[in-house]
């Protein structure tokens, strides 16, 4: 399955790239399993990801957790915590 996946702030910065569309291996299910298999493609990757508790990930512009199934969705974003003001 090919997704759309958009990077926010520093973790746009450490990838280098704002959005890709990939294809996911049959095995990434799940947000988590996301992070973790973007980890493995590379040392920007695994810099972006190296703490993936922190980050925040929406799924079609909804705020999910980890856990949460990708299905069928057209797009996930992968951002770190947000700050206010």
């Amino acid at each position: 399955m090919s997704i759309r996946i958009v990077y926010f702030a520093w973790v746009r910065e450490r990838i280098g790239k704002g959005s890709e569309a990939i294809d996911l291996p049959e095995t990434v299910k799940t947000v988590g399993e996301l992070i973790a298999h973007l980890a493995t493609l590379g040392e920007e990757y695994a810099e972006a990801f190296a703490v993936p508790d922190v980050i925040r990930a929406a799924i079609d512009e909804e705020h999910v957790d980890h856990d949460q199934a990708i299905g069928s969705a057209g797009e996930v974003a992968l951002f770190p915590p947000m700050t206010g003001g």
